[in-house]
Parts: structure tokens; C-alpha cells; sequence
């Protein structure tokens, strides 16, 4: 579980930055560089995903039951993931209407992911990982907001063929995943297939 926590906290660290220090955050971009800046902050998230990774791993080998959900979590937790999913495509998808409307649709898939695994699972590696996630993306979501706001930031306006695409780029990512991608890189078939 430690290997899970430090890893938690350097990568929903290195992605709260911009929530709890924005000025130190462009002060030190501006001192480091563009590429410096970018290749650090790639360096310390890709070294915390991967003890998240591995922490998850280690700790799914001796679970800590808090509570046994219902199977009918998986369900609503399989519909929760075709809107994420949905939602990344969004994030991607230029002048579609999710991204037009939600502004940023990325650390929404962000937080209906993290919800739907919430409920879905009931031990403490869960309740970290998820729970972990679900908060950042609560507190990055509302700060973007606001900085767009203060930055008068105008979003594109949306066309229908591009959030038809976007819809289906999500359903297509969701089926994949669910029927075999999740198996392949988790070890469970969400859909119990």
C-alpha cells in the first residue's frame, strides 16, 4: 500500500500544481524553460504512475475488504464508463459539442472513471486510488473553471458531425476496452465475459 500512496501523492501532486500554486507554477516554467518544465513534469507523472501501477498491483494481492458492492454496480458502473469514455473522446474530438459545453471534458471522463470504479469496488487499494482520483479531479475541474473565467476563455462553437465522431469514438473505445482491453491490462473482465 506505500508503493500505492507515494505514488498517489507524485502524480495527483505533479497534477495539482496549477490548482494550489499557478504563479509558482509559471514562474518556474518561465525559469526552467518550456521543454525543461514539460520534460520534468513528464518525468515525475510517469514515475508516479508507475509505482501506482505497481502499488495497485501489490496491494490487489492481499485485499483489504471494506465493503462487498452489489453486483449491480457493474452495471451502472459499465454505463458510467461508456460516458467517460466518451468524454476522453470529447477531450480530442475538435469543435464537438461536449467540449464546446463542458469546457473540459478530459478531467470530467476523469471523474465518472473514478466514480464508476468507486462503486464498483470495495477495497482500500480501491477506496485510494479511485477515491484519490475522483478528489483531484473535483479540485482541478472547479480551478480550470475559474481560470477560464478570469481568462475570458472562449470555447469553439460546436458542429454535429464532430460530436457524432466524438459519440462514436467513445462507444468504439468503451467496447474495445470492456470486451477485451480491460481483461488484457487489469486481469477482470468488468463484464464478467
Amino acid at each position: 500500500m506505500t508503493w500505492l500512496l507515494l505514488g498517489l501523492i507524485l502524480f495527483l501532486g505533479v497534477h495539482s500544481v496549477r490548482i494550489v500554486a499557478e504563479g509558482w507554477r509559471t514562474h518556474t516554467r518561465e525559469r526552467l524553460g518550456e521543454g525543461a518544465w514539460k520534460g520534468l513534469y513528464s518525468l515525475l507523472s510517469l514515475l508516479g504512475f508507475a509505482l501506482i501501477v505497481w502499488g495497485y498491483g501489490q496491494a490487489r494481492q492481499n485485499p483489504v475488504v471494506l465493503w462487498v458492492p452489489p453486483v449491480a454496480t457493474r452495471h451502472v458502473a459499465a454505463l458510467l464508463m461508456l460516458i467517460s469514455f466518451v468524454l476522453l473522446a470529447a477531450a480530442y474530438v475538435p469543435h464537438n459539442g461536449f467540449k464546446s459545453r463542458l469546457h473540459h471534458p478530459m478531467v470530467l471522463s476523469v471523474k465518472v472513471w473514478a466514480l464508476a470504479h468507486l462503486l464498483a469496488n470495495g477495497n482500500l487499494a480501491d477506496l485510494l486510488l479511485f477515491g484519490g482520483f475522483l478528489a483531484w479531479a473535483v479540485l482541478d475541474f472547479r480551478s480550470a473553471r475559474q481560470r477560464d473565467r478570469a481568462q475570458g476563455t472562449v470555447y469553439p462553437a460546436a458542429h454535429s458531425g464532430s460530436t457524432a465522431m466524438t459519440v462514436l469514438a467513445g462507444l468504439l473505445a468503451w467496447a474495445a476496452f470492456a470486451f477485451w482491453g480491460h481483461q488484457w491490462l487489469i486481469g477482470v473482465s468488468p463484464l464478467g465475459i
